[in-house]
């Protein structure tokens, strides 16, 4: 179908005003951020990793085993893909507080508590959502959805543990606001022995560090390490950035079977329970830490050189590299004298 039709001529119009909002949208300054004093008691943690590092299967035990063991906990999904709670929900989706909050306006209602949150053996959790792809900010659905968090009374909610599940890949806009506005004390990291993982690891370090340096005061509790083969480049990287291990949880089938079936493993009941337990207890006792973030040669260093290419040498490009077919000598500027 040509573009001179019509139909195509008003859908390119939309497409161009659908662009023209999402600029906007990203442009708006997040200076707006309501962030108020938390309840005095209250440790609010963030849990940061690579996508499918495992976070959601590590926060979802060490939520209910935090319960088990007495504590008032809350889980707040951070992620796009709102599936922190779906492990702690037996695999059922827990409806989003952006996606609520949109469906409730359109009908001229309110959101209640109810609508967005729901426990299971002791532990509150809900998710805060985010738009489909192509379609908004994943970023700025973080800030709309801390937005509706205020006005539904967070900073006045009796919990002793917070735990916000934040996508460790991306650390600007709404996915820094822990780090960037001091809304956590604290930040865990989970990782694995391999690069991607630690790569992501370091940068939230250094975030941290950043943020530090202006004058900020969150730091990192320490490091998860999940699906551990023992092979140690995720302990390496601990010790080297001056973090704890908070807790190794092995390769193991046993806990890839029970992940994939929703099963809950942090419980007193499980073999893995004294694991999670040890886990709740260094997640509630470790004091937040100034990393020591590695540059990209210190992050290889880590590995054999055989795994990751780190002996490899730069080569310059040059400039008939780049013209390649199209390359043809220069006449030269220098003077060259006769012999005498």
């Amino acid at each position: 179908m040509s573009l001179d039709n019509p139909t195509n001529t008003l859908d390119k119009k939309d497409l161009e005003k659908h662009h023209k909002d999402l600029r906007e949208e990203a442009n708006q300054p997040i200076d707006e951020v309501p962030v108020g004093e938390p309840t005095k008691k209250t440790q609010i943690i963030a849990i940061y990793g690579k996508g499918g590092i495992g976070k959601s299967f590590t926060l979802a035990n060490l939520s209910h085993m935090m319960a088990e063991q007495g504590k008032r906990v809350l889980l707040i999904g951070c992620d796009p893909k709102s599936d922190t709670t779906s492990l702690l929900f037996g695999g059922k989706a827990c409806p989003t507080i952006l996606e609520t909050s949109t469906n409730k306006k359109l009908a001229g209602e309110e959101v209640s508590i109810g609508d967005v949150c729901f426990k299971r053996n002791g532990v509150f959790a809900m998710e805060l959502g985010g738009p489909e792809v192509g379609r908004g900010c994943g970023g700025r659905g973080i800030i709309h959805g801390f937005e509706l968090l205020e006005k539904l009374g967070f900073h006045d909610w009796d919990f002793d543990y917070v735990l916000l599940d934040f996508l460790g890949d991306v650390v600007c806009g709404g996915f820094g606001l822990p780090i960037a506005r001091d809304m956590a004390q604290k930040v865990i990291l989970v990782a694995s022995n391999d690069l991607q993982s630690l790569y992501v690891a370091n940068n939230v370090c250094s975030a941290v560090e950043y943020f530090r340096k202006l004058g900020g005061n969150v730091g990192v509790a320490g490091l998860v390490i999940n699906k551990d083969d023992g092979s140690g480049e995720a302990a390496a990287f601990a010790e080297t950035v001056k973090i704890p291990i908070l807790a190794s949880i092995p390769q193991d089938d046993d806990l890839r079977k029970k992940s994939a079936n929703y099963h809950i493993v942090g419980t007193k009941e499980s073999r893995w329970g004294e694991l999670f337990a040890e886990l709740g207890t260094n997640t509630a006792e470790a004091p937040p830490l100034r990393p020591k973030p590695l540059d990209q040669d210190g992050l290889l260093n880590l590995f054999a050189a055989s795994e990751t290419g780190a002996d490899f040498v730069l080569q310059p490009a040059t400039d008939a590299d780049m013209r390649g077919k199209f390359a043809k000598p220069k006449e030269s500027l220098e003077v060259v004298y006769d012999e005498v």
